[in-house]
């Protein structure tokens, strides 16, 4: 199981000086942490709101703790944010932060407000071995997974940034999808404790269907997500058929589309909520992707699929020969898979000014599998 860790890491830790990151911490690690060092798990729950609920990272500032147990965790224990080096703000609203990580890379985080609700974007890895070919963020290489405490830390900074642990604010951040950098199942364990911090009760308190992880196919890892959360899930699918699909993702070719999809709805029959849906995601390139064939071919193809689709506008960025879909053919598209009867929808396009916009992210990777 991803949280079966053994208290005697914590032990360890405290012997050699190796402070542990609380921040990262999902609930049962934290458990584990603080019955190591011989304190009752509600304990875990006190911390946990103090980080994720208010804010805190200065350990002196949490006085429902005592002063003994203050003092020990200075010395074992550390809260430790990634950094935001740049911030940037679109006309629209969209905001993007450039935040770098351990080993001097950076990633790239966007927050949408779109209709009342504010999505954030995360990034679960320092670029993307995948290669997708119409992805900005697969065409930097790949350097390292992030862990959970980079993974969350990115939901923290936002809501430092707009005032969100202020007990009086609204919340600002009402939806997270783990659609920004990397493939997030080539993370597992640190995707899951991060999923899992972001819906608990004492943490951040998402609905689990306002938390969601966006995968290209890694089947292995998807076979066996529901063992572990029960986080809701978009598949970035972008075609119809594998010839086509083989093209635009190249691991298409390891996990073809018929694979896919009965994976998908494995995990779907295994959530507990048996009414959810799973999210298509299909980018739609102008004379690739978007004809009338492609739609009728998906239409068909998603018939034993509880699903929504997602149409996205493919966003433009140097380098790739691909060209935003006409508004003709998108709504097109859109007209045929309504008529097939299904729920169709268009991602509207926020934060392309800044190069926030949907397979735009590129951040700055230092490249270890030097395809760049």
């Amino acid at each position: 199981m991803t949280d079966a860790i053994a208290t005697d890491k914590f032990t360890d830790a405290a012997v050699n000086s190796d402070r542990v990151n609380l921040l990262g911490l999902s609930p049962a690690k934290m458990i584990s942490f603080f019955e190591s060092i011989g304190e009752k798990k509600f304990r875990a729950q006190q911390v946990m709101k103090w980080i994720h609920q208010m804010g805190v990272i200065d350990f002196d500032q949490m006085t429902n703790l005592s002063k003994a147990l203050r003092e020990q965790l200075k010395t074992i224990a550390e809260i430790k944010l990634p950094e935001v080096v740049q911030e940037k703000q679109s006309e629209d609203g969209t905001r993007k932060w450039l935040i770098r990580v351990d080993g001097g890379s950076c990633i790239e985080t966007v927050f949408i407000p779109v209709d009342g609700r504010g999505t954030l974007c995360v990034s679960s890895q320092i670029g993307c071995a995948l290669d997708c070919s119409f992805c900005a963020t697969g065409k930097q290489g790949f350097n390292r997974d992030l862990t959970t405490a980079e993974i969350v830390g990115q939901l923290w900074l936002a809501a430092k940034s707009f005032g969100s642990f202020d007990p009086k604010a609204n919340r600002t951040v009402t939806n997270v999808v783990l659609m920004g950098m990397g493939e997030p199942l080539l993370n597992f364990d640190n995707v899951v404790d991060a999923v899992n911090l972001m819906m608990d009760d004492f943490a951040y308190g998402l609905s689990k269907r306002r938390v969601t992880l966006s995968t290209s196919g890694v089947v292995p890892e998807l076979d066996r997500l529901s063992q572990f959360t029960d986080v809701s899930l978009a598949v970035s699918l972008h075609a119809p058929n594998d010839a086509l699909r083989n093209q635009l993702v190249p691991l298409n070719k390891k996990y073809p589309i018929a694979q896919l999809l009965e994976s998908v709805r494995n995990y779907l029959r295994q959530l507990p909520d048996n009414h959810r849906r799973a999210t298509i995601e299909y980018t739609l390139i102008d004379g690739v992707n978007d004809k009338t064939e492609h739609a009728h071919e998906l239409a068909a193809l998603l018939k034993d699929v509880p699903c929504k689709i997602n149409l996205i506008p493919f966003n433009p960025f140097s380098g790739v020969p691909y060209k935003k879909v006409s508004d003709q053919n998108l709504r097109r598209f859109q007209d045929i898979l309504i008529n097939a009867g299904y729920t169709a929808t268009v991602r509207s396009t926020r934060g392309d000014d800044i190069a926030a916009a949907c397979g735009q992210l590129a951040g700055e990777v230092n490249d270890r599998t030097r395809r760049s």
